[in-house]
């Protein structure tokens, strides 16, 4: 099993990102994709989900309207589109896929940093 990100880097604020997530190793398909954050000091946190099928989609209020989730099942793909960055953003970003208690599992993370 394999989860990998990609796409982090150094933002200044306002600016864009997108992270990629491939999965492999797994049923892509059957997993619920969500990407998670952890700032500095602080306890990582859900910033978005996206269901299996893709129909779902679900976003923490601090990243709504700016941050879009979204999934290729054919390539086994998550994504995460990041806009109007803010300093408040910068984080070491996770990607997880999750089916059950037992079958969840972890990318290394990406740093994005947003700074002027």
């Amino acid at each position: 099993v394999q989860v990998v990100e990609s796409g982090g880097g150094l933002v200044q604020p306002g600016g864009s990102l997108r992270l990629s997530c491939a999965a492999s190793g797994f049923t892509f398909s059957s997993y619920a994709m969500r990407w998670y954050r952890q700032a500095p000091g602080k306890e990582r946190e859900l910033v978005a989900g996206i269901a299996s099928a893709g129909g779902s989609k679900a976003y923490a209020d601090s990243v709504k309207g700016r941050f879009t989730i979204s999934r290729d099942n054919a390539k086994n793909m998550v994504y995460l589109q990041m806009n109007d960055l803010k300093p408040e953003d910068t984080a070491v970003y996770y990607c997880n896929a999750h089916r059950d208690s037992v079958h969840s599992y972890w990318g290394q993370g990406t740093q994005v940093t947003v700074s002027a």
